[in-house]
């Protein structure tokens, strides 16, 4: 991939969620989810982790939370950019360089992640998509993205 994509679209069964990406604020995160979306890892990912008024996670391709991709971690690139309603930000452990390709966005504002995890990117578009997600850790019938592609 020559050219950094400057979105991340993510199918679901209701539709495009688009996700303008943020290679100014984490350009190794962006690299990183837009090689794993070129591969096709995402394709069938479910979101794991949906809490209302906070945010939903997914990208672990147990669906379980436990797990990423077999690439190596991601070391931090934590900025001043803001964790609000529509913005992603990659999940981790209790290391703030163990990202890998679980992911967030976020239903509301979530300041007090600020400068404690990597965002990378905010929804543009179908955040309604987002809010409808099945709620729960884990949802019952979790929803899942169908496909990723960068353009």
């Amino acid at each position: 991939m020559a050219d950094t994509p400057e979105t991340l679209i993510l199918t679901l069964d209701g539709g495009d969620v688009t996700i303008t990406l943020r290679p100014d604020l984490a350009p190794e995160h962006v690299k990183r989810i837009a090689e794993l979306a070129d591969e096709g890892f995402y394709d069938g990912v479910v979101f794991h982790r949906v809490i209302p008024g906070f945010m939903a996670q997914g990208g672990d391709p147990t669906g379980t939370g436990m797990h990423g991709s077999d690439k190596p971690n991601l070391r931090q690139e934590f900025s001043k950019e803001p964790h609000v309603r529509g913005v992603c930000s990659m999940a981790r452990t209790n290391d703030p360089n163990s990202a890998n390709s679980q992911f967030f966005i976020c239903f509301d504002d979530a300041r007090f992640l600020d400068g404690q995890y990597t965002v990378w990117g905010v929804v543009t578009d179908g955040m309604e998509l987002i809010d409808a997600l099945p709620k729960g850790e884990p949802p019952r019938e979790p929803g899942k993205i169908v496909k990723a592609r960068t353009a």
